[in-house]
């Protein structure tokens, strides 16, 4: 007899179609808690860096580049054109003040300073024949005055005689009327002589000024012209060395050209280039450091120059105490210039987990070193080595301050 077959509930093919689906699901779900705010990443200890939060003294400073410059460098330019006709030395020698270095000629100044000479020389004849005539016309008034003035004494004589003798009636009213009038003429003749030789010591006096104003004048161009021309002898402004000499025998130099440079050695200074976003926070007398053969060494900003360009302005420092030994003129600092005075802070190393949280927060490591978990904090300001801590953190805090870009969104780290 025939046993009848009971019909299967689920079939092969159902069941494998439902854990599928369920496969679906878990991965769903175990994605989205990956996903989630809350899940944690396994971290190795070895390939992260842990720093301990410390309270400690804290400067904050910039790290800037600068360059040995001599203390004084003095440009020498061709005040005036020419030809190079001599070199008395050559690029790199030492000079003294006032010690020539090259010669031009230009006849065109030559030939104006000849000119202007004689113009002096013409003038100071012309001047000596104007006093000589003014010094005989007054000479000729003069004895014209003595004459009148004697005149005058005869007439007052004659004049005075024939008063008494009038008055007696020895003599005629003509007669004493006669030398009366003469007297009173000849007193007449005096006062326009004496006008007259007033007038003329005044007019020979201007004359003589004027004469000298314009001799002085004239003078004070010869002696301009002479120094143009002694301007194309190029002599060293300075002691110091002579660098970056660029002239050559025959060369034509036009007025201005730059010859070169002669640098003090005395000293040094460093010329730093600094970021123009700290322009308004940089002033003369702040100080910066640097090391140099295990050495620290300090310098003090003693010029700002306020000129923004590409984004930098530029300082210049100069060295406070004693300046390194070996030193070179073009050789490269690294210096970390001081933005403010010294305080007491709290502090955490620098790191690569500020280009991803921005300073707003950061992994802190449990009590038990286990794990790492994210804290809110807020940093100040900053220095080479340091952030300011202002608020999250405490000291003996250890954070993890290395890169975060691996971590994802993950909340906690889980430490390995």
């Amino acid at each position: 007899m025939d046993v009848p077959i009971q019909k299967k509930k689920f079939s092969n093919k159902k069941i494998g179609l439902i854990a599928g689906v369920l496969g679906i699901i878990v991965l769903i779900v175990y994605v989205a808690v990956q996903t989630s705010g809350g899940s944690k990443l396994n971290v190795q200890k070895e390939r992260i860096s842990i720093h301990t939060v410390s309270r400690d003294i804290f400067q904050e400073n910039i790290p800037v580049n600068g360059i040995v410059l001599p203390i004084t460098t003095i440009y020498l330019d061709a005040l005036e054109g020419g030809r190079v006709e001599e070199k008395f030395v050559e690029d790199g020698a030492m000079m003294k003040k006032g010690e020539p270095i090259l010669r031009l000629s230009n006849t065109d100044l030559e030939l104006s300073l000849v000119n202007q000479e004689t113009s002096v020389y013409n003038l100071l004849t012309q001047m000596q024949i104007s006093q000589n005539a003014a010094r005989q016309n007054t000479i000729n008034r003069q004895n014209q005055f003595t004459d009148v003035e004697n005149s005058l004494i005869e007439a007052k004589r004659v004049f005075n005689l024939n008063k008494r003798l009038y008055d007696k009636g020895a003599i005629g009213r003509q007669d004493f009327e006669s030398s009366k009038n003469n007297f009173d003429y000849q007193k007449e003749r005096m006062k326009l002589a004496e006008q007259v030789l007033s007038e003329d010591s005044i007019s020979s006096k201007l004359e003589i000024n004027q004469a000298r104003d314009s001799y002085a004048r004239t003078q004070s161009a010869l002696e301009l012209m002479r120094k143009k021309v002694g301007d194309l002898v190029v002599r060293a402004p300075i002691d110091g060395q002579l660098t970056s000499l660029d002239a050559e025998i025959g060369q034509s130099i036009t007025k201005g050209t730059r010859l070169g440079q002669v640098d003090v050695t005395s000293g040094y200074k460093v010329r730093v280039d600094i970021d123009e976003h700290y322009i308004s926070r940089i002033y003369n007398g702040q100080t910066g450091t640097f090391k140099l053969n295990n050495k620290t060494y300090t310098l003090i900003i003693k010029k700002v120059f306020t000129q923004v360009t590409n984004g930098r302005f530029q300082v210049d420092m100069k060295f406070e105490g004693e300046t390194p030994k070996g030193i070179r003129r073009g050789q490269n600092l690294q210096i970390r210039v001081a933005l403010s005075a010294e305080k007491e802070a709290l502090l955490v190393a620098k790191g690569g987990f500020f280009q991803k949280t921005g300073g707003n927060w950061m992994f802190k490591v449990s009590e038990d070193g286990n794990t790492a978990y994210k804290v809110d904090v807020r940093l100040g300001s900053q220095n080479t080595e340091y952030y300011e801590v202002l608020e999250g953190l405490n000291p003996g805090d250890k954070v993890v301050t290395s890169s975060y870009d691996s971590f994802g969104d993950v909340e906690e780290l889980v430490l390995k």
